[in-house]
């Protein structure tokens, strides 16, 4: 069985209501869950949540919520992996086995072509995880910071003199979503430990790539949106 699962904690501080504020028309959760349904690929799609509120939306959305997160999964300092081992310890409990699971984040750009796109990789390679990732829009390498005595210095001193297009290309992780091997995930004790294992890039471009984290990031979010979706039509 392949699941989605869709975290919406109820306790969003900086931008209170995140998962059900307005985002072009729309609560933010309804993205995530319309590209799981569009994909086609899942045999469920589900949001664990700790909020009555998020829940109602989420199943008139065309999700399931068949539990409520236990309340020490839904604190400020609560990470994504034991919110979403607990949503599948719940299903394998209760439910058929689940073989690969996709914990999908509330964010407009999360696409049913990358979530296919995604899990077909993810199979190809027989991998532990895919992310979806993209290129930073300046090199790294050329990135400076301020030393304790108030000095600019480079962080990457030995490449401060390479010329940029020799350099390297770096990636960060997307925001967006992650599959996984069900199996190997619960296998896996600790972050560091799943880190090592087999994880695979899915390539997108920076197009596709606003993390909201505060207001001013859910206000560039709708600048870029509207440039996605009329690059759509």
């Amino acid at each position: 069985m392949k699941v989605a699962i869709i975290p919406a904690r109820g306790g969003s501080k900086r931008i209170p209501k995140k998962n059900i504020r307005l985002f072009a028309g729309k609560p933010l959760i309804a993205y995530p869950i319309q590209a799981a349904l569009d994909a086609g690929i899942f045999d469920r799609v589900i949001v664990t949540t700790d909020s009555d509120e998020i829940a109602e939306v989420a199943r008139k959305l065309g999700a399931e919520v068949p539990f409520k997160r236990p309340a020490e999964l839904s604190d400020d300092f609560t990470p994504t992996i034991p919110v979403i081992k607990h949503a599948i310890k719940w299903l394998n409990d209760r439910e058929s086995h689940i073989e690969y699971c996709c914990c999908i984040y509330s964010n407009p750009f999360v696409t049913a072509q990358n979530l296919k796109a995604a899990y077909d990789l993810l199979l190809a390679k027989d991998a532990t995880s895919v992310i979806p990732v993209t290129t930073f829009p300046f090199t790294i390498y050329r990135s400076v910071r301020v030393n304790e005595s108030g000095v600019l210095e480079f962080v990457f001193l030995d490449k401060s003199l390479t010329r940029s297009q020799d350099l390297e290309e770096a990636y960060h992780d997307a925001g967006q979503f992650y599959w996984w091997d069900s199996d190997k995930l619960m296998m896996t004790k600790n972050v560091s430990d799943l880190q090592k294992k087999n994880r695979y890039p899915l390539i997108i471009p920076r197009s596709q790539v606003q993390d909201i984290d505060c207001i001013e990031d859910w206000e560039e979010a709708e600048r870029l949106f509207s440039s996605f979706i009329s690059s759509k039509q």
